[in-house]
Formats: C-alpha cells, structure tokens, sequence
C-alpha cells in the first residue's frame, strides 16, 4: 500500500496491491453479512409503524460477540432503557454501517479492482475519496478493527502483543491484518489532518 495523501485539488488518494484491496473487500463483506443476518425478518419482528420509520429493531442484545461490540447497547445500568434504546436505533446504525462498508467496496471497484475476475484487476488500484468517501472508509475500518479484535481477544495493548506473538500460525496472520488495517486507517487520518 501507498499511504493515503491529499491531493491539491482536494480529497485523498492511497494506492493498493489487488491483493491488499480484495482483502478489505473481503473483510467488509463478512461485516455487512454479519449486520444483514441481524436486521433480517427472522431476528425480528419490528413493529409495521416502526418499520415504516426505519426503525423498530431487535430489543434483545446479539448473541455474537461482534454484533455485540458493533451494536453495543446504549445504557449499561438499565436493561429496560437500553431494550428500548436499542429497539429504536440499531436497525438505523446497522444500515449506516452497511452504508459506510458498500462505499469503501464500490470506491475499490471503480478504481479498477475487478471482483468477478481476479487476475484482470489493474497492478495497483488507486482510490481518490471525496469527504464523504474519507467518513465511510474511517468508519469501515473501525468496524473492521473492532470486530478483528473481538475474534482475537484484544482489549488491551498487552493482548495485542500477545496475539501477534502467537504460535498459532493462523492467528499471528490475523494479528498482521488487524496491524495493517491499523495502518491503513492511520495513514487516512494522518492525511487528513
């Protein structure tokens, strides 16, 4: 990857290896399948007005850990509040981040990464963001990360060295991407700023 840098006529531009930017792609879809299996019918039975509404989620709390840390309940002191809270707002914040995970993919593809044919892809894709690409590519990664981190048991520092000195070969790969998605969204805030 070339690190994300602004461009005199505005906006940020970063070059990635097809690989690099199949992986993000990759790592994204499986954020958005996760969100999508919440919000489907089956997780929910969402009042008509509130689905008309855009809201009218699950008032339970997922079972999967990262849905849990991605949609994390709204008062930790008041399980009523916090049902209520997340009945009227989680089916909105999880089209959001599906919003924000489409944009980073669709910012990929039309900078030539071809996702039906592998090796047609361009040697480097080169992706410029507008502002409002920049929000959804810093909001992605996050996402990303967070979920990342759960899969991997890291909540501190320590357990991030921890993972990355694992013997698991498997799991110190995913420790690499979990660094590298690090850098990458460093990269954009840097540019920005």
């Amino acid at each position: 990857m070339v690190p994300f840098k602004r461009r005199k006529r505005g906006g940020v531009c970063a070059q990635f290896e097809p690989a690099e930017a199949r992986l993000l792609v990759n790592l994204l879809g499986q954020v958005v399948e996760l969100l999508s299996d919440r919000t489907g019918s089956g997780e929910s039975s969402p009042d008509p007005l509130f689905a008309q509404l855009g809201m009218g989620g699950s008032h339970l709390p997922p079972e999967d850990p990262v849905l849990r840390r991605l949609l994390p309940d709204g008062y930790t002191d008041d399980e009523e509040g916090s049902a209520d809270f997340r009945r009227f707002t989680e089916r909105t914040l999880s089209t959001s981040k599906v919003s924000n995970a489409e944009t980073v993919i669709g910012s990929l593809t039309a900078s030539g990464l071809d996702l039906d044919e592998p090796d047609s892809s361009a040697e480097t894709i080169e992706v410029e963001l507008d502002d409002e690409q920049q929000m959804a590519w810093l909001r992605s990664l996050t996402d990303v990360r967070l979920s990342l981190a759960v899969r991997l048991g890291i909540e501190s520092d320590e357990d991030a060295e921890a993972v990355a000195n694992s013997e698991d070969e498997a799991t110190a790969a995913m420790s690499d991407i979990y660094d590298w998605l690090g850098y990458v969204q460093e990269s954009l805030v840097q540019a920005l700023g």
